[in-house]
């Protein structure tokens, strides 16, 4: 046992994720756990306890790639060796760090042998230490984009597949996949998503009594790891031993077609599209039975599988949360296995169930927005020249992404390997050796995600909501946008006497249409202090932004009193062109007789200046041009 680690059986609560571990380890064919909640609930504490009471797994040491033994690789020295014997080990447990290189994951050309021997000999990478064990990923609505399609592909296939430097190599790469997030953060993307089994929310108690506990366990952890780890053996022991027994069984476990007919059914009715929904609930449903001893399925481990596999998986709309109705789940449980209780038709059950929809639909129209209808997109027709993991923008010189050349550099951060190996043969092919003059560098282009900053005019009389219902579905529109490119997003409003941040940067489009759905309207316009925070906010950001504006530009709040408003705004506007800060300005002026303020303050910005009403037209792209540093 490793001392250091929290023992799995002493967490506190938290009974949803125990059980989705265990699950993963009963059927690692379930393809992992999706842990999502806020910092500080023992995501991670959790998923590195796990190893400690995984049943031990037969392997040959020293083997880089986990090979079963009786089928090893085809290219594993180490298993196809004469002598080679398999022994007792424990399950791999491999963190995949969000900084890692795409060849530090996939494997690459041994770089000291090839420059030894001129040999091309693969060098393993993380998802052939992670076979038949665990690959763990914190933050995973962090990763880059260049490495969620790798794991994508690993996924799919149980290969991973490296065509690189003049190699050609597959080898097996089956693993549970454990991610952790924090939704503030913001999502993943659905492709991925779906890859994950199972999914399970975690708070922290909201117990005084728990709360206690929680923290006087992990004083004793810290203060003495290894006689907290002995007091708790006991539990482990046994933890270790269910978990044996139900890995024998599972394949005894059966699941009727009536519980079959259910499965299908509740992944129709909460509209899941992927079929691998209905595959998972089978299997999880299994396990379940197997984790608690029997062979035979029934209706509530259909019900518990439902809750770990549906949420994540089920039809959403933009900025919903995942989750089931639990009243929902209870009800088409009760339709599916009771369609004719005490008389009542399904036909009459269903038709109350849709008034039932029609009624909780009616009351969560919580605040006014219009409706978006489409996805508004913001193009970008320029280079940046930071970079950060998106879609928005090109970036030059990105750390990752397609290689397009290579330079000369002698102390190369991102090494090509066949271009210095081809200017050391170049230069003396009798007597080979690479010297620094020989060393290149790659040079990539990637695409890279933008900070959005929206600063929202929510001044006005109470006449002015009518407005702020366009204002607000403009906004939705566009942050769905900047959810698909994986940007940034922070919200700035204005209204009364100040403007505020009303959202720090952030991944999570969800917290910037909570923030705005309870945006209250009304005030004077104090636009130059929105210029001010917005200029504040960018020059701390490392992104690269893009200002979206909206307003009628009637600016009568002077951040300096006897100061003019109006002036005050056109500074402010001049300093943030100066800086090179794209912008857009979506004019909210309405009426016969305009001013034309906006346009005015969109000058003074270098930006782009549309009417408001002018976002009707279907599939309008918004375009920034001008230089991004």
């Amino acid at each position: 046992m490793n001392h250091a680690t929290f023992p799995f059986s002493a967490i506190v609560e938290q009974t949803w994720l125990k059980t989705a571990l265990l699950l993963c380890a009963v059927d690692p064919s379930l393809g992992g756990v999706l842990i999502r909640g806020d910092k500080g609930t023992a995501k991670s504490t959790a998923a590195r306890a796990l190893t400690d009471i995984l049943p031990p797994i037969e392997r040959v040491a020293g083997c880089a790639y986990n090979c079963l033994p009786g089928a090893p690789y085809q290219h594993c020295e180490t298993c196809n060796a004469e002598h080679a014997t398999a022994q007792a080990d424990s399950v791999p447990f491999v963190t995949l760090p969000l900084g890692a290189t795409e060849d530090r994951v996939i494997g690459t050309l041994d770089l000291e042998q090839a420059l030894k021997g001129g040999q091309r000999v693969f060098k393993p990478g993380l998802l052939a230490a992670a076979h038949r064990g665990i690959l763990y990923i914190d933050e995973v609505n962090l990763l880059p984009d260049h490495l969620v399609d790798v794991l994508l592909d690993a996924a799919a296939m149980g290969v991973n597949s490296v065509q690189r430097e003049g190699l050609s190599v597959s080898h097996p790469a089956r693993f549970t996949l454990i991610g952790t997030m924090n939704l503030e953060e913001g999502d993943l993307r659905p492709q991925l998503l779906d890859r994950f089994g199972l999914m399970v929310e975690v708070t922290a108690p909201r117990d005084k009594t728990l709360r206690s506990e929680v923290v006087r366990r992990r004083i004793a952890f810290e203060a003495n790891p290894t006689a907290y780890a002995a007091a708790w053996m006991h539990e482990q022991q046994a933890l270790k031993h269910q978990l044996a027994t139900a890995q024998q069984l599972l394949t005894e476990v059966t699941l009727d077609d009536a519980l079959l007919d259910l499965i299908s059914h509740l992944c129709c009715e909460f509209e899941v599209a992927s079929l691998r929904a209905d595959i998972v609930m089978h299997k999880a449903a299994r396990a379940l039975a197997a984790l608690d001893g029997r062979s035979q399925v029934t209706s509530q481990d259909v019900r518990g599988a439902a809750e770990l596999v549906l949420p994540h998986r089920r039809r959403r709309k933009p900025f919903e949360q995942p989750g089931l109705d639990q009243d929902q789940l209870d009800e088409l449980m009760q339709q599916a296995l009771q369609p004719h209780d005490e008389g009542e038709s399904a036909a009459d059950s269903e038709q109350e169930h849709e008034q039932n929809n029609g009624d909780s639909q009616s009351e969560q129209q919580v605040f006014a927005a219009a409706s978006a209808g489409y996805v508004r997109k913001i193009e970008v027709d320029t280079v940046a020249n930071r970079y950060a993991s998106g879609k928005r923008s090109t970036a030059q010189d990105a750390p990752r992404g397609r290689v397009i050349r290579a330079v000369p550099d002698q102390n190369p951060s991102s090494l090509a390997v066949g271009a210095t190996l081809r200017s050391a043969a170049l230069r003396d092919s009798d007597n080979f050796q690479v010297t620094k003059n020989d060393l290149h560098q790659q040079i990539r282009t990637g695409r890279t995600a933008n900070l959005i900053l929206f600063v929202v005019d929510a001044s006005g009389s109470m006449a002015a909501q009518r407005r702020m219902e366009a204002v607000k579905g403009a906004v939705l529109s566009l942050l769905t946008d900047a959810y698909q490119q994986r940007d940034e997003v922070a919200v700035i409003s204005f209204r009364g006497a100040s403007a505020q941040l009303l959202l720090p940067p952030t991944r999570s489009v969800d917290l910037a249409e909570q923030n705005l759905r309870e945006l209250p309207t009304g005030g004077r316009t104090p636009l130059p202090h929105a210029l001010s925070v917005a200029l504040e906010t960018l020059e701390k950001t490392g992104m690269p932004p893009l200002l979206v504006l909206l307003s009628d530009g009637k600016a009568n709040v002077a951040l300096n009193d006897g100061n003019d408003p109006w002036q005050e705004s056109l500074r402010f506007a001049g300093l943030l062109a100066e800086r090179g800060v794209p912008a857009l300005v979506l004019d909210t002026e309405t009426g016969y007789l305009r001013l034309g303020k906006a346009r005015q303050l969109a000058q003074a910005l270098s930006a782009e200046c549309l009417m408001l009403e002018e976002l009707s037209a279907e599939n309008l792209a918004l375009t920034v041009r001008g230089c991004i540093k």
